[in-house]
């Protein structure tokens, strides 16, 4: 099982960045920038590569609608160029209310769109001339559309990976089932090894029914914050007001897709709690009402022996890299949270 980290910017970014070069020492695998309405993540993720050696980095995620099929491709195929063959393609949806209000960009067939965009940026990468006629994407523009003097082309360069992995951001049923089929790796959010089998088991086992036998074994990325002592039971509280802002906030009534994973979960009547509250500007008592349950069992927080039942529970539920978010009070004690769990993965 790899670790893996997000990276937060708990003093500065550049600070941030400087004690990576610990954490690879420490034996992280990969790390991931998110990429949400705040800076961008590329022009993060290659500082990162400059002053990096051997771990790897991941957008986690790149939304589909902000960049364009092609350009996606060739900036995968930039940082993995930049990292020498150190990068994935992270990709998502996002949300209607981040494409559509900070992008001003439809939010329609997330589904077909990344379908068509992992296919072309596969295409680029492995340097043909680019011809693709999508219900979404065409390239070249077909006639009767532009100025008509569009021409297919390949990539001018030649990438260092003609199969950079690509990792899929999905909870929807549909949208799982097509990770299984087409993506490297696939990254859930709130994940609960318990109950992945019910919510997700179909899906994943139907899409890897269809899956091309030379992607490989598929990545699944679970999520969790980590703190290992006999007094830490208290930092799944820190869980809360992002569980609320997702399950409440991220989206209307009815399009709200972490809102639907609480409720296919089994936790119906908390996450229509937990939205009303939180639209309506509540948003402590909203946090006040995500499960404890949900909170503990997404966590690797608590005594070592319940952090490795945890780590266990992940494993043989699918988890091939955890992504981690060590919780201490400096970077000496985040460091040996990381020291301590790939050691107690590599146990597992």
């Amino acid at each position: 099982m790899r670790i893996g980290m997000a990276l937060n910017y708990s003093g500065g970014f550049k600070e941030t960045v400087a004690e990576l070069a610990d954490y690879e020492k420490a034996g992280l695998d990969i790390v991931y920038v998110a990429e949400a309405y705040s800076f961008d993540a590329v022009s993060q993720l290659g500082y990162i590569a400059a002053k990096t050696e051997r771990v790897e980095i991941a957008s986690g995620i790149l939304p589909i609608y902000s960049r364009t099929p092609t350009l996606l491709a060739m900036t995968a195929a930039g940082l993995d160029f930049v990292s020498e063959g150190r990068f994935t393609l992270g990709i998502g949806a996002s949300g209607p209310q981040v494409i559509e209000g900070f992008h001003g960009v439809p939010y329609h067939a997330p589904l077909g769109r990344t379908r068509e965009v992992v296919e072309i940026c596969r295409k680029v990468w492995k340097r043909e001339r680019l011809q693709h006629e999508g219900k979404h994407y065409a390239m070249p523009l077909p006639e009767g559309q532009g100025t008509g003097l569009g021409k297919p082309l390949k990539i001018i360069n030649h990438p260092v990976r003609e199969d950079i992995p690509i990792l899929v951001a999905a909870i929807g049923p549909k949208n799982v089932e097509m990770t299984a089929e087409i993506a490297n790796a696939w990254e859930p959010i709130f994940y609960l090894p318990e109950k992945a089998a019910d919510v997700w088991g179909a899906s994943l086992a139907a899409g890897k029914a269809k899956r091309d036998p030379s992607l490989g074994e598929l990545d699944i990325v679970g999520q969790a914050p980590l703190a290992i002592g006999d007094d830490v039971q208290g930092f799944l509280e820190f869980g809360r007001p992002m569980a609320a802002l997702y399950i409440g906030g991220m989206g209307a009534k009815g399009k709200n897709f972490y809102n639907d994973l609480c409720r296919r979960y089994g936790w119906e009547k908390e996450a229509e709690e937990i939205q009303d509250l939180y639209l309506a500007g509540k948003k402590d008592e909203a946090a006040a009402k995500v499960p404890y349950e949900l909170l503990e069992k997404m966590s690797l927080i608590g005594s070592e022996g319940h952090v490795r039942e945890r780590l266990a529970a992940m494993k043989a539920s699918g988890v091939t890299t955890l992504n981690v978010s060590p919780i201490a009070g400096d970077h000496k004690a985040r460091l040996a949270l990381i020291e301590k769990i790939k050691e107690m993965a590599e146990d597992v």
